[in-house]
């Protein structure tokens, strides 16, 4: 006959004497999560700009700050704790969204259509120092100018501005640019 022993399972859970300990950690955890998811952003743009030393740079702190939030949520099944680790990773998300803009890395390459037909937009993105190519095109009512642009992705603001002061009505598609060489964009660049 067999014999059955009971077994015992044993949760240990860990108790704070000082509620001080507990709103440490809790903040520890929000900005380590913070931390770390925007510095994943950021990483993930600089691997698309092709910058991967920086990146696997980043990613090495990333990770070890990632250990620590989530090793304290893990051992510790405190719903504040997991809380301030949900909203650390929704914050981090913004902030480095919010970040990437603010550093705009790498070019951009808006194709342009203008509306109006004497239009003068070449000449005034000329003036405000950017490179215009004009090709000509043609659309559904009849020839058409479209203007090639390779810029910044810090002067993207500029540009639209430029854009819709000049020809409102203008139609543009913006694309990031993975490599560029060359051109009126790498002149104007070293100026500034």
């Amino acid at each position: 006959m067999r014999t059955l022993y009971p077994i015992k399972i044993c949760q240990k859970k860990v108790m704070f004497t000082d509620p001080t300990e507990a709103i440490v950690w809790t903040l520890a955890i929000f900005f380590a999560r913070l931390t770390d998811v925007s510095m994943g952003t950021i990483r993930q743009i600089l691997i698309i700009r092709g910058r991967r030393g920086i990146a696997s740079t980043s990613a090495f702190f990333e990770i070890m700050i990632w250990i620590v939030a989530v090793g304290r949520v893990i051992n510790n099944w405190e719903i504040y704790y997991m809380f301030a680790y949900a909203l650390g990773f929704a914050s981090g998300n913004y902030l480095g969204s919010y970040i990437e803009e603010k550093i705009a890395l790498g070019y951009m390459f808006a194709y342009i259509v203008p509306k109006k037909r004497s239009n003068d937009l070449a000449q005034k993105l000329r003036e405000a120092g950017f490179g215009a190519t004009i090709i000509h095109g043609i659309g559904l009512k009849g020839p058409q100018p479209i203007y090639n642009v390779l810029f910044r992705r810090r002067d993207t603001h500029r540009l639209l501005d430029i854009i819709k002061k000049h020809d409102k009505d203008a139609f543009f598609t913006l694309m990031d640019v993975r490599a560029e060489r060359g051109g009126y964009v790498r002149a104007a660049a070293k100026r500034k």
